[in-house]
């Protein structure tokens, strides 16, 4: 007797089992009377399993290719990861003998559930590989978004961890039977460390200016003091502050004076001129002049 499979998309395990008589014994029948024994029909699926794993296993090979070598995101992966897999168990039960006998049934399941599993693995690798890529990504916009935009590390933490829950569903099947849960934890947590150590430099920043404040408010509040003594001692000062500076010709020394709040300072140096040879034997000029004498006045009110 011959049996016909009828599934509709997505494709479930169940579904693709025809329905088989509890009254058939361990062999099966064929055409001309003959039968075939369980482990000849286990054979037979297994056969079928593998060229149909072949060429499905071509396909995730050309997606292995753009995420490890190329490091790039497939945006439908979820979509092309759940097509390859109905693909390939249609034509598992296409291509697949017909059965009858309870056990040749669940020989039958169990090798649909190995192709199953055997596509699932490298799918659910180039899956975490590609979350990989997506958590980076969603690290660079929290950096990006606490630096340019000003705004809080709250809010960048959360545009962050949207971002990067909205990837992964894109990213995975149909009815997300892949779990993202560890990366979106690592993502979390680093960002967690990457705002804890925002707000400690915020911190320092913060407890530095106010430090320097107050050590700029003491210093004000001793020059106004000693200012307050000054004039104690002094009267008030004078807001004229006049400095003299003469050269006495021929000679090494320099008369200095300067008048400066209220008190008056003379000061005799000797001090070469290093300018001597170029004015000649007598000097530039002989007396008083611009070349020997300096003034310098300045008047605080």
């Amino acid at each position: 007797m011959k049996f016909f499979l009828l599934f509709t998309l997505p494709l479930l395990t169940s579904a693709l089992s025809p329905r088989r008589s509890s009254t058939m014994m361990s062999s099966l029948p064929l055409r001309g009377g003959s039968t075939i024994s369980t482990s000849d029909y286990s054979m037979q699926l297994e056969a079928v399993k593998a060229s149909v794993l072949e060429s499905a296993l071509a396909s995730i090979d050309d997606l292995r290719r753009q995420v490890v070598d190329e490091a790039k995101v497939i945006n439908d992966f979820g979509s092309v990861a759940e097509t390859i897999c109905n693909q390939a168990l249609e034509d598992f039960a296409v291509q697949a003998p017909d059965y009858g006998s309870s056990s040749s049934g669940s020989t039958y399941d169990a090798k649909l559930s190995e192709l199953e599993a055997a596509l699932d693995a490298p799918l659910q690798i180039l899956f975490h590989k590609q979350l990989q890529y997506v958590r980076e990504t969603a690290l660079n916009r929290y950096r990006t978004a606490t630096v340019t935009s000003g705004g809080s590390d709250y809010e960048a933490m959360l545009q962050a961890d949207a971002y990067f829950t909205q990837r992964a569903d894109e990213l995975n099947r149909d009815g997300h039977v892949w779990d993202a849960t560890g990366e979106r934890a690592f993502l979390q947590g680093v960002l967690n460390q990457l705002a804890a150590a925002s707000q400690k430099a915020t911190s320092v920043q913060t407890s530095a200016a106010q430090a320097q404040q107050t050590t700029m408010q003491f210093l004000q509040s001793q020059q106004q003091m000693i200012q307050q003594l000054q004039m104690q001692l002094y009267g008030q000062s004078s807001p004229w502050n006049v400095g003299v500076a003469y050269r006495i010709p021929d000679t090494n020394f320099n008369l200095q004076g300067t008048y400066q709040q209220g008190r008056a300072n003379v000061q005799l140096s000797c001090v070469p001129d290093e300018y001597a040879p170029f004015l000649g034997p007598n000097g530039f000029v002989n007396g008083v002049g611009p070349g020997n004498l300096g003034l310098s006045l300045n008047l605080s009110i």
